[in-house]
């Protein structure tokens, strides 16, 4: 079994929301670090039917614990009138919980009780890769990162149909859109635009829907955790900068199978995206376990001249992802431009090279080092 990252240390003194996408290994993330909780698990039908019909049950059995101790519901937006239960029992008993579950969005839509602040948000992301032994980054580029999908030597199988599973549970189930066919062919049309920066009417046109429709579109995703986007990095000092989003799937295989571009090939422009995808959601993760407040970003010149993959806090930090093992000067031209609009900043060019080594003040690291040195704390100084 891998051990995760994420601790969840702050549950000794609070409840928290623990939410990811599906298959990231809340479940087993739970019953590891809490074998002795009080365990409900949604999934199972007479359990959730039974909670259904009378949310009061919950109460009625956890009145039954000490003050402190700490319950689990599992999947908890299939059953969203257990929140006020939940919320009772935390005021008048005392109990903490763990509330994990694939989405808020069935919980805000149906009016839920969301605790009012009483209890705090994590997010469990696929697996990182400081998580697992002998990491291996062209099967993560091919694989992604869902611990099913990473840990099989060909995933194609598991990958669409957990792409279909979703279509079916959280998009048909719960009518969230009207036209299938019109979601499902912007699935793919955003898998296209994956890193890239979103262009509404674009999309739209080629989905043969409205702008505001394929809006709503991404936003589903982003609910549904399926995806979500990088904004840009928009403090201005001379050259005017584009202020649009990139968007990224949540996992970096989602795209390429959407699209059925796997295997990768070393050296090919969507090999390139892919590595850049792929640190990108290494990036996200780190800043979110590590709570270090830092906004991650990029930075791309209107002129479309230059551009900065990663830009970490308030220009602290400006990463560039080449996939190329031989990097010149010429690959650092966005970094240059990037420090001459903010010269504070520590410069950072990821290629596929052997050895690290400086060039004109922009450190270079083989990707796999600097991923090494990000969850040591070396690159942002925030450890758990």
């Amino acid at each position: 079994m891998l051990e995760r990252f994420l601790r969840l240390e702050e549950i000794e003194n609070d409840s928290l929301f623990l939410w990811g996408s599906r298959q990231t290994g809340k479940s087993t993330l739970l019953r590891m670090l809490f074998p002795d909780a009080r365990y409900y698990d949604l999934l199972r039908s007479d359990l959730r039917i039974a909670l259904q019909l009378r949310p009061s049950l919950l109460r009625e059995e956890c009145m039954m614990l000490n003050e402190g101790e700490l319950v689990i519901i599992d999947e908890v937006q299939k059953v969203p009138a257990l929140l006020d239960e939940v919320h009772w029992l935390i005021e008048n008993k005392g109990l903490r919980f763990v509330l994990s579950g694939s989405s808020a969005r069935k919980l805000r839509r149906n009016g839920a009780n969301l605790l009012g602040g009483r209890a705090l948000r994590r997010t469990l992301f696929p697996l990182v890769s400081t998580e697992i032994p002998d990491f291996d980054l062209n099967r993560a580029l091919s694989n992604g990162m869902l611990p099913r999908h990473y840990l099989v030597a060909n995933p194609t199988d598991r990958i669409q149909s957990y792409i279909g599973d979703y279509l079916q549970q959280e998009i048909v189930e719960e009518a969230i859109v009207r036209r299938l066919d019109a979601f499902t062919r912007f699935l793919q049309v955003a898998a296209l635009s994956n890193s890239e920066i979103v262009n509404f009417t674009n999309i739209a046109q080629d989905c043969g829907v409205s702008s505001k429709t394929v809006k709503e579109y991404f936003a589903i995703l982003e609910e549904t955790m399926l995806g979500f986007f990088l904004p840009a990095y928009t403090k201005v000092v001379k050259r005017r900068v584009i202020l649009s989003p990139k968007f990224y799937y949540f996992d970096v295989a989602i795209p390429n199978h959407l699209l059925r571009r796997v295997p990768l090939q070393v050296g090919t422009d969507v090999y390139g995206h892919a590595l850049e995808h792929f640190v990108i959601q290494e990036l996200r993760a780190y800043l979110s376990y590590t709570r270090s407040g830092k906004q991650l970003s990029y930075w791309h010149t209107q002129d479309n001249k230059y551009e900065v993959d990663a830009v970490i806090g308030d220009a602290e930090i400006g990463i560039e992802v080449k996939s190329s093992v031989s990097v010149s000067s010429s690959d650092t031209k966005g970094l240059r431009v990037f420090s001459e609009e903010y010269p504070q900043a520590r410069l950072i060019l990821l290629s596929m090279a052997e050895r690290p080594r400086m060039l004109n003040n922009i450190e270079m690291w083989p990707v796999e080092q600097f991923l090494q040195r990000l969850w040591q704390g070396k690159v942002t100084g925030q450890v758990k």
